[in-house]
């Protein structure tokens, strides 16, 4: 275990983060190891042969996973042990696979990879605990396990799913998807050699919120074939146009990569990034133009100076923008900005007079969206809910339609996401009331309260059961109020 606590060791030193867990659940990043693209590498990609896709050897999470040959069991436990250390609550794990398309994977090594996270989620804390036969039954495991495991985010490919990706993503406990659309425009992905259209986009974007799964899009500003005016007009009618407005956003200016073609297409003069003051101000238009059903993640990716040719080095760009933004007194409707727990870390308090639910409803991908949140007088978030009926179009490509392959969600609305925020509690700790230290809203009937208006707007409009993307951890809070566990989904009968 000595490389397990020099690791731990180094990860406390490095990556000790306060806002880690203040949006009410822990985030726990696995590696993938290195592989291919199946369609060739986009040329502003590094990564792939001696890391992982879109990543540097000496990227601090690569340097981690490397040295722990990629294990995934190892990953998770020296991550646990980390955060603890950390002082993080490990009772509610969001699990993040980064570093390629896992879904590329083959079918033995994912369902192995799947496995041992949960394995070691679950054993974490015990001595010659005995290892699941498999990730069902380690899942099965997991749904009372002291880490548990309520979201799951797998980065996938617009061209990569289709119904079958799509059961078998649920299958894993997947309740989150990420996909790389960069600039939706086709000229765009012909220059950098993305391999799919942006029809690709359209298509994986409703099936996947057919299927229940939070959508995250990550979007690449200066990018070859684009301009600052191009890149917002792309930006803004990804919210515009009905057939996209994803639920989250990472938003990862182009940067010029070692070794990458977009090397050699700067040193040829055919390609110039952006300035640190186009990227602020890209970034504060971009921010200007999220909903307020949509969460930013992240800005900037954290590549070491000695792999970056050429781009920004300013990492700080979001935390700049955001606070010229609030000093200025203009509010923006995005998530993260809105979040309790970020608002009590800016202002050291947050008021909980007016608490009310509000509900934007909106049409995406051929169904209808509802956005519920608790919000304050201020606009401050405390809790939201994500209820969708499908479109009435939802076969795939193929022979097969989702129904099919999943019965369990024929004629149900779905609860896409149900998550309430503030500073991250343990499993039956008491919340102490909104607004008494600030940052605490969980555990004090909000979840409960978001649900059950869900379930009077199903009923007003004529369904008869409700299904719930759940993360495995989170299937013993639903069966309490009266879900049961059908396929993946837990559903409930009116």
């Amino acid at each position: 275990m000595e490389l397990s606590k020099q690791l731990t060791q180094t990860s406390i030193q490095t990556l000790k983060k306060p806002t880690r867990s203040i949006s009410g659940i822990t985030p726990l990043t696995v590696v993938l190891p290195p592989k291919k693209c199946w369609h060739g590498t986009c040329t502003y990609c590094p990564g792939g042969e001696f890391a992982p896709q879109s990543y540097t050897p000496k990227s601090p999470a690569v340097m981690r996973a490397s040295a722990l040959n990629y294990d995934p069991y190892k990953q998770v436990q020296v991550r646990l042990e980390a955060l603890k250390a950390m002082g993080h609550p490990t009772d509610k794990i969001e699990l993040i696979f980064i570093g390629g398309t896992f879904m590329q994977y083959n079918l033995h090594f994912r369902d192995n990879f799947v496995k041992r996270c949960y394995d070691a989620l679950n054993e974490s804390g015990y001595e010659n605990k005995e290892s699941s036969r498999d990730y069902f039954e380690a899942q099965k495991i997991n749904e009372t396990a002291k880490n548990r495991c309520v979201a799951f985010c797998i980065e996938n490919r617009p061209d990569n799913c289709s119904v079958y990706q799509l059961k078998k993503m649920r299958e894993y406990g997947a309740t989150r998807i990420e996909i790389g659309v960069q600039l939706p425009d086709d000229e765009v992905y012909k220059l950098t050699n993305r391999g799919h259209t942006v029809q690709h986009v359209i298509e994986a974007t409703e099936a996947l919120k057919n299927a229940g799964f939070k959508v995250g899009y990550h979007f690449m500003p200066g990018l070859p074939g684009s301009d600052i005016e191009k890149d917002i007009k792309l930006f803004k009618m990804l919210f515009n146009d009905s057939r996209f407005k994803s639920d989250q956003l990472k938003i990862y200016p182009c940067q010029v990569m070692e070794g990458t073609d977009l090397e050699k297409e700067y040193w040829e003069g055919k390609f110039k990034p952006y300035t640190s003051k186009q990227i602020d101000y890209v970034l504060r238009e971009l921010l200007r133009n999220v909903p307020r059903y949509c969460r930013v993640m992240r800005m900037m990716r954290e590549f070491p100076a000695e792999y970056l040719i050429a781009g920004t080095t300013h990492l700080d760009a979001r935390k700049d923008v955001e606070t010229e933004l609030r000093e200025s007194g203009e509010k923006l409707q995005e998530i993260r900005f809105r979040e309790i727990g970020f608002n009590t870390l800016k202002n050291g308090k947050a008021d909980d007079k007016d608490v009310r639910l509000k509900i934007t409803e909106y049409e995406a991908s051929k169904g209808k969206e509802f956005f519920l949140e608790f919000v304050n007088e201020d606009d401050i978030l405390y809790g939201l809910l994500r209820l969708r009926f499908p479109s009435s179009e939802v076969k795939e490509k193929g022979k097969q339609g989702l129904f099919d392959i999943m019965p369990e969600l024929k004629d149900c609305a779905l609860i896409r996401e149900i998550h309430v925020y503030g500073k991250a509690l343990e499993l039956g700790e008491e919340g102490n009331g909104v607004g008494k230290r600030g940052e605490v809203a969980q555990h004090i009937g909000l979840g409960k309260k978001l649900m059950q208006k869900a379930e009077e707007i199903v009923k007003q409009n004529g369904y008869k059961k409700i299904a719930v993307i759940s993360g495995t951890g989170v299937r013993e809070y639903h069966r309490k109020l009266g879900y049961r566990l059908e396929g993946t989904y837990m559903v409930k009968e009116f």
